[in-house]
């Protein structure tokens, strides 16, 4: 049988989506984008170096399941179909970036949302091994990791959003400050001609207001995904 901890990754979500929806304005703080995205430093990227194994991920999670598998079952729409073990079978999934829904997991990637090589030339390559695992792989927001067809994310590549959008436009603001958000958590920095088109983007979104991610820990040597056995696997959707 499958341990706990997989199922307890998808139905974790469910809970959770409730519990925040129903103590949003007690428990989470909430504030406009704008503010968030001033609170980043802005500074030219640094990209020379980088290389996609310098972040360890898709980290194994027990039962033949990953990293990816988590994020597969926690964003399903319906099903997916399982076994024992991993690999995730069909289900139903909606791409965010170009709204396609899809039935073979095999056609999608999770995508880092600030891509590794974006993370490296923010801040990421200050980083221990350690830390950059956590990036690489954190349940504990569930805004840096994302499933979405493979043409899209092979569309997007290493770009920021001065560079590149999803092209479902109803999708764009959340995605911004998604960005935003992941800046935030990781306290990566942002270039000046991304800082321009992400001020740009978010006032034209009408600033919303998101709740603030916790900050991500710093402790080398322990996963995100590794707290504790209540919290694993949860991914928190604001």
């Amino acid at each position: 049988m499958r341990s706990w901890s997989v199922y307890a990754a998808a139905a974790a979500v469910t809970a959770s989506l409730t519990l925040v929806a129903q103590t949003a304005s007690a428990s989470v703080e909430r504030r406009d984008v704008l503010s968030l995205l001033r609170a980043l430093t802005v500074a030219p990227e640094a990209n020379s170096g980088y290389d996609r194994d310098l972040f360890p991920h898709w980290d194994y999670l027990g039962d033949d399941c990953d990293v990816r598998d988590a994020v597969l079952i926690a964003e399903a729409r319906s099903g997916p179909e399982t076994g024992d073990s991993c690999p995730v079978g069909a289900g139903r999934w909606v791409s965010a970036f170009d709204g396609v829904s899809v039935r073979n997991p095999s056609d999608l990637d999770v995508d880092h949302l600030v891509p590794l090589a974006e993370a490296w030339g923010s801040g990421a390559r200050t980083w221990s091994t350690a830390i950059r695992e956590q990036f690489a792989n954190d349940l504990g927001y569930a805004k840096t990791l994302i499933a979405v067809t493979a043409s899209s994310n092979r569309s997007k590549g290493d770009q920021d959003p001065s560079e590149w959008l999803p092209s479902r436009t109803s999708y764009r603001c959340t995605y911004v400050s998604s960005w935003i958000g992941v800046k935030y958590r990781w306290r990566l920095s942002i270039d000046s001609q991304e800082e321009a088109a992400l001020r740009v983007i978010a006032t034209a979104c009408g600033n919303p207001k998101i709740a603030v991610p916790a900050r991500a820990r710093s402790a080398a040597g322990r996963s995100h995904h590794s707290r504790d056995r209540d919290n694993s696997w949860t991914r928190h959707r604001p």
